[in-house]
């Protein structure tokens, strides 16, 4: 595991529990809006899984659960061993995904690995290329959402809202292909010099009002179990 770095303390990634966040370091999609540019791309600052484990025994007790994030977890060759020595420890697993390895996402699940899976939906994923994501599969895109979607895991699916990925009819279509989903986030973007590529929303109004935000969720509501704007 390359472990890019740790939040020892958080109320808000693991629903209705506290927990600690886990930065895996290194992603295979380059969203210009990403708020963690430095797990991206190499060079990285790694920290020893030996350190993660000192510290999870330690506060097991004051911890209800473990976030898996990134960059993007789903890539490290030994995600499925560290997960297993989290769950001896007795403690709940959360990973956030983007959804590009299904067979991955197909083993964590099938093997009871994680107790909850967030997946990113950037926008249609005909769109990813070529400002998402290259060489990504469409047909992976989905194949994840519907293993997700059918697992008895609970879940949640979440889109970053901003232009020029998003728009009422991708929201509207995003909705259709989540149908049934137990939660549908739609999330609001943080754009300033920190995020990945800054220059790409130069000269441009990429963010929504907080009314147009109401209108994705009157959209969505139809199709989701729940809908949320976060």
């Amino acid at each position: 595991m390359i472990i890019g770095g740790i939040q020892k303390n958080s109320l808000i990634d693991f629903p209705a529990k506290i927990c600690c966040v886990i930065f895996t370091a290194g992603c295979n999609f380059d969203c210009p809006y990403c708020h963690n540019p430095e797990l991206v791309k190499p060079p990285y600052t790694p920290i020893n899984p030996e350190e993660i484990f000192a510290f999870l025994n330690k506060r097991k007790s004051l911890l209800d659960g473990v976030a898996i994030t990134g960059g993007e977890p789903t890539l490290q060759k030994d995600l499925p061993e560290f997960c297993e020595q989290i769950k001896s420890i007795g403690i709940p697993i959360k990973i956030d995904t983007n959804g590009s390895r299904p067979k991955v996402i197909e083993f964590l699940l099938k093997n009871r690995l994680i107790d909850y899976i967030a997946m990113d939906v950037k926008t249609l994923p005909e769109n990813y290329s070529p400002h998402i994501a290259q060489n990504i599969l469409p047909a992976d895109i989905l194949q994840s959402i519907q293993l997700i979607k059918n697992s008895d895991i609970p879940h949640e699916f979440r889109t970053t809202c901003v232009k020029p990925f998003i728009n009422e009819d991708i929201i509207y279509k995003i909705a259709r292909i989540i149908k049934d989903a137990d939660l549908f986030v739609l999330q609001k973007a943080n754009i300033q010099n920190t995020v990945l590529h800054p220059d790409f929303f130069e000269n441009q109004n990429s963010t929504f009002s907080a009314g147009e935000f109401e209108s994705f969720k009157k959209i969505v509501m139809p199709y989701v179990k729940k809908a949320m704007i976060r």
